[in-house]
């Protein structure tokens, strides 16, 4: 029987019987375990395609086993198997960069998602197709956004009103008019006939309708 390699670290130290159901062991615990091969396809899915790709839903999860599994090996000190070691070293390192790379353009899609659901909202299997860490960044996104929108209208509601508010009329008293209060409740006043005013549209509109002021054309 062809003995794995973590076994054959354990050799001068097991009996037969013992490696044998070590090695058992370790083949299970690998047949379960995310394998380098379908971390690299998740990857390349990522890499080809505009949508969010699905992924299992423990996916980190196995990354994290299956980087700790290599580490180990890869840190393991045997001249026995110096080349095994270096090519576990390896690929220890090009997982973690192929994880980093999946994850990165992940996250560029969920943004683009979020900017996207901010205007038309989101298709139910893109959603689907995210994480549960990832759904909790795309939700404080979305919040982060809404948020934004509100204060962006917020300010240009402020603007309207300081446009309304400067919003003047030149009039000119054709009798006298005692103080009076304007729409914001300060005194205006009083005036005497001849006097020219600058003031605010809607009181002059109403002083022109009771014939107290006449309009005078700036052009």
């Amino acid at each position: 029987m062809i003995l794995c390699l973590e076994c054959k670290f354990f050799q001068h130290n097991k009996s037969y019987k013992e490696i044998l159901i070590l090695c058992f062991y370790l083949k299970k615990k690998i047949k379960e375990m995310i394998t380098y091969n379908e971390l690299y396809d998740a990857l390349r899915k990522e890499r080809y395609s505009e949508q969010l790709q699905p992924i299992p839903k423990n996916f980190i999860k196995d990354v994290s086993a299956y980087l700790k599994d290599k580490k180990e090996i890869a840190n393991k000190k045997d001249d026995d198997f110096s080349d095994t070691i270096m090519k576990t070293k390896k690929q220890f390192e090009n997982s973690i960069a192929i994880f980093k790379e999946l994850m990165l353009r992940r996250k560029k899609k969920i943004l683009d998602l979020a900017f996207v659901a901010a205007e038309t909202g989101i298709s139910k299997r893109d959603f689907e197709n995210m994480l549960a860490v990832e759904k909790e960044a795309f939700d404080g996104i979305m919040k982060s956004l809404e948020k934004s929108d509100k204060k962006i209208n917020e300010m240009l509601r402020g603007m309207d009103n300081e446009e309304q508010k400067s919003k003047n009329k030149m009039v000119v008293f054709i009798e006298d008019v005692v103080e009076f209060l304007d729409l914001d409740g300060n005194m205006l006043g009083p005036f005497k006939k001849g006097d020219i005013a600058n003031i605010a549209e809607e009181i002059a509109n109403i002083l022109i309708i009771d014939k107290k002021a006449e309009a005078i054309d700036e052009e």
